[in-house]
């Protein structure tokens, strides 16, 4: 049995059961896809139901706003992923009478949706033989075949493009494809691979050579980046303020409280002398007190942010600002969302 023909073979008997695996329908598809973008499944699959149960239709998604949307998917990051999605639902609801062009090429124009969504929708619905090229499917070829080359290198992405290229299998592109990515996922994991229960052990190039933890070669990651974050909570016991991230940054369209961002950690009297802080409690009688005293690390991926947030208790009334018990309607960042649970909003 050839490379296609194990790969396929292995899948039919270890497949996930998961709920998209049981229809071609592009929306079904889509949605799934877009999740597992830097997602692990069992992470997405609560979101994939959650979505469904809300939106069972691309027109159900379309109708809806987009601060509905960004707050059903709160936590699961990556949140231009969200408005992109709501974008295309409302083009595809609008513009193609709610059914998604039925080939690859086509797909790639829609925001959000590039190679390897495209290819994944286009073979597993409309039988298209269009390659799928994740972090699995390079994990698998680069072991198997013995592949030095970057696979986040120009080179690399258009050698690993071309090989999957030539191995897809064209009677059934939908079911090799999902079978490739699944036995990555589970059989030739990142770390500790079955090695002795492979069915590609015989044929591997990194098995038989030891190869197996040096594959697949991947250029450093670019330099981390550290923020400091000091959320400033103003509140009068019955009223806060929140604001909407509106520049092209994280969490864009996301809410937030009061944001100073600074170079470094600073302490109470630093904050009390900035201008920030000053133009945000200018009038105002309050007391400052520091929630919490060590900074929370929020990790993404090229960015570490230590946030503090500030409790500001003003003993005016807020003229303008949100009641508390409304905080946790509005889609924000997890980090947020996490002190919104612990502060008792």
């Amino acid at each position: 049995m050839d490379f296609k023909g194990q790969i396929i073979h292995w899948y039919e008997k270890n497949k996930r059961d998961l709920p998209w695996r049981t229809t071609k329908n592009p929306y079904n598809i889509w949605l799934s896809e877009i999740m597992l973008q830097q997602t692990r499944v069992e992470q997405g699959l609560p979101y994939y139901l959650k979505f469904i149960s809300t939106y069972p239709t691309v027109f159900d998604l379309a109708q809806a706003k987009q601060e509905e949307v960004l707050k059903l998917w709160q936590g699961l990051g990556y949140y231009s992923r969200a408005r992109n999605l709501h974008e295309t639902a409302k083009k595809v609801a609008v513009d193609f009478n709610g059914e998604f062009p039925d080939n690859y090429s086509d797909l790639k124009k829609l925001k959000g949706i590039g190679d390897y969504t495209a290819s994944a929708i286009a073979s597993i619905c409309f039988n298209e033989a269009a390659p799928v090229v994740d972090g699995n499917v390079y994990r698998v070829l680069s072991r198997y075949y013995g592949i030095s080359l970057a696979i986040n290198s120009t080179e690399g992405v258009k050698y690993f493009k071309e090989l999957a290229e030539e191995l897809i299998d064209h009677k059934d592109p939908g079911t090799y494809n999902q079978a490739l990515m699944e036995f990555g996922a589970k059989q030739c994991k990142p770390q500790s691979p079955d090695c002795n229960n492979c069915p590609l052990q015989h044929g591997c190039y990194a098995f038989s050579e030891n190869k197996i933890a040096d594959l697949p070669v991947k250029l450093k990651k670019t330099k981390v980046r550290k923020r400091f974050f000091n959320y400033i909570i103003l509140t009068d016991d019955e009223k806060t303020i929140l604001q909407q991230r509106t520049k092209k940054d994280i969490w864009q369209h996301l809410y937030e409280f009061p944001l100073i961002e600074t170079s470094e950690e600073i302490n109470h009297e630093k904050l009390l002398e900035h201008q920030d802080f000053k133009n945000l409690t200018e009038g105002s009688l309050f007391e400052l007190n520091l929630y919490n005293q060590e900074s929370k690390l929020h990790k993404l991926s090229h960015q570490h942010i230590y946030t503090r947030f500030w409790i500001v208790t003003l003993q005016d009334k807020l003229k303008t600002g949100i009641d508390n018990k409304k905080v946790k309607d509005y889609p924000v960042p997890v980090l947020v969302a996490n002190f919104v649970e612990d502060f008792g909003f």
